[in-house]
């Protein structure tokens, strides 16, 4: 379908700062992997709670903290990648963005309760919900701050400026 030229959204393209919109992501990408790793000192250190590791390795854990933190990481980059081709092909991309990030969260919450029904799975949903909330806050924000729309400019008026 191609839009008539008289129409607003002929003389509206979306230009994307990739610069600023990926800065933003690896900001969002060290923010949500502190969030995993203060989500897990809390678990462990102030409830005492088994999350994502065996009693005996104390409060910082085994090495899936830090595996937790890459791949919060990683999911904070991939939701940038994602925003980014939003932006440049879908009409309403930060709805579209919203949506996705809301089901991914809520598939991140419900999958501790998958295996057993614990206070460990309840404090890893939480460390989860808290992991969605920031990377779909944060890259939404840095997706708007990134995105200007460009009005082309009209076709110019008057006589042509060479001979037909």
């Amino acid at each position: 379908m191609t839009v008539p030229p008289s129409s607003p959204a002929a003389d509206q393209a979306p230009r994307v700062n990739a610069g600023r919109l990926w800065a933003g992501g690896a900001a969002t990408a060290v923010v949500a992997a502190l969030v995993a790793v203060v989500g897990i000192l809390v678990a462990r250190g102030v409830f005492d709670l088994e999350v994502l590791a065996p009693q005996g390795q104390g409060v910082w854990g085994d090495a899936d903290t830090w595996t937790y933190a890459w791949v919060s990481a990683g999911a904070a980059l991939l939701a940038t990648g994602l925003v980014h081709l939003l932006i440049l092909s879908t009409p309403r991309p930060l709805r579209f963005f919203k949506w996705v990030m809301t089901l991914v969260t809520l598939a991140a919450v419900l999958a501790p309760f998958a295996a057993e029904r614990s206070w460990e799975s309840v404090a890893t949903a939480l460390i989860n919900l808290a992991i969605g909330i920031t990377i779909g806050s944060l890259v939404t924000g840095t997706a708007r701050s990134a995105t200007a729309v460009a009005r082309r400019s009209p076709p110019p008026s008057g006589p042509l400026p060479y001979p037909q």
